[in-house]
């Protein structure tokens, strides 16, 4: 069994759910807040303001789903403490220098 760092084990995935839908749901949030923002500026006659507003909700949807569908950034690229490599994988078998098995 290989030792897993406690800096790269995942979160579980009722934390990792929960952790996608607060980004999804703030995102909405955002979304719906520009719509308003929109319809209240067009009314007020801010006409350079809706505009940018309508197309923050209209692109939103979609950067909610890929902040939501973004993997955990956590990496295993680092070696683990004591000198071992986490990605260090068996090379091909190397035989002396002169070419013979040995003494």
């Amino acid at each position: 069994m290989d030792a897993i760092r406690i800096t790269t084990a995942g979160s579980s995935p009722q934390d990792d759910l929960a952790r996608r839908q607060k980004k999804y749901v703030i995102a909405m949030t955002i979304r719906t807040l520009c719509f308003v923002g929109a319809a209240i500026s067009g009314a007020a006659g801010i006409h350079w303001l809706w505009p940018i507003l309508i197309a923050g909700a209209i692109v939103l949807p979609y950067v909610a789903v890929v902040m939501a569908n973004a993997g955990d950034s956590r990496s295993s690229e680092l070696p683990l403490t004591g000198g071992g490599d986490a990605q260090r994988q068996l090379g091909q078998a190397h035989h002396d220098e002169q070419g013979g098995h040995g003494a």
